[in-house]
């Protein structure tokens, strides 16, 4: 069985003074945002179809983000896995308002 090998060349902007360009912690910053990235606007997208929304004026993006945060936090509050919650919660209705009032 071979093994296959590949590289990737990625360029990027930074406003790093030169003394802080050390390849490893390039890498970690890189690690780190894509680790932001997977867990939570990843996750906002595939609960909530985020990217797919129209919203693009004004506030209103900004607040929808809070407020998809916020429904996020308290379905993990529950312990469920938020996507199955979300369709559960738009299933039972008063499950969800239940949830919002006694948090």
């Amino acid at each position: 069985m071979k093994t296959w090998c590949t590289r990737q060349v990625i360029y990027a902007i930074t406003s790093l003074p030169p003394e802080k360009l050390d390849p490893d912690y390039l890498l970690e910053l890189s690690r780190d945002h894509w680790r932001i990235e997977n867990s939570l606007f990843h996750v906002r997208d595939v609960t909530f179809k985020e990217d797919a929304c129209r919203v693009r004026s004004g506030f209103a993006p900004q607040i929808l983000a809070e407020l998809r945060n916020a429904a996020l936090n308290l379905i993990r509050k529950t312990g469920q896995k938020p996507r199955p919650a979300r369709e559960a919660f738009a299933e039972r209705k008063w499950d969800a308002i239940r949830l919002v009032m006694t948090s």
